[in-house]
């Protein structure tokens, strides 16, 4: 990372911000929508943005909402240069935590049946992977300045699940 200030998930915040701003709940929202995006806890998507306004990445201003007043967020200048250095930094493969990965890995430990039963229900989870991804490729219309990006990540994220289908069918036939 190029900023000792931000990690990758601040770099995520900035991005999500985006060009038309954001507020904190529309942010969870977005991290939500597809699912599997969504590594971070709940509180910090509303905690980030206030760290990175304080830093002076974002701006954050007051605008009516349902209820009650709401704080929406914009990049500033010093936002949109930290996302450009960051952009030319060498991409890493980022550490992988994987449910399936890890049963997988204790599969000999708890044995196979435990483990092709607990599989057998990752089924239902990648049925709505697929319906939520199919949400988001619809909702990249409403962004035409980001929908070319939004559909290849999204398209990206359909493989990864379709992958992991195929790793369903495997541990169903290998540990028969």
């Amino acid at each position: 990372m190029p900023n000792d200030d931000l990690s990758l998930f601040s770099y995520e915040i900035l991005g999500l911000v985006g060009r038309g701003g954001a507020g904190p709940h529309d942010l969870l929202q977005l991290a939500r929508r597809g699912r599997i995006l969504d590594w971070a806890g709940e509180s910090q998507y509303y905690v980030e943005p206030k760290r990175l306004a304080r830093l002076g990445y974002l701006e954050a201003r007051k605008e009516p909402g349902k209820t009650r007043e709401r704080t929406v967020y914009s990049l500033t200048e010093q936002g949109l240069d930290a996302l450009r250095d960051y952009a030319r930094t060498p991409l890493t493969l980022t550490p992988l935590k994987s449910e399936p990965l890890l049963r997988l890995l204790i599969a000999d430990l708890v044995g196979e049946e435990v483990t092709r039963e607990g599989f057998a229900t990752l089924r239902a989870d990648l049925d709505d992977l697929d319906a939520r991804l199919g949400e988001s490729a619809r909702a990249a219309d409403a962004l035409p300045h980001r929908r070319e990006y939004l559909l290849l990540v999204n398209d990206f994220l359909r493989h990864y699940v379709e992958l992991h289908r195929e790793l369903v069918d495997r541990v169903e036939r290998d540990l028969g």
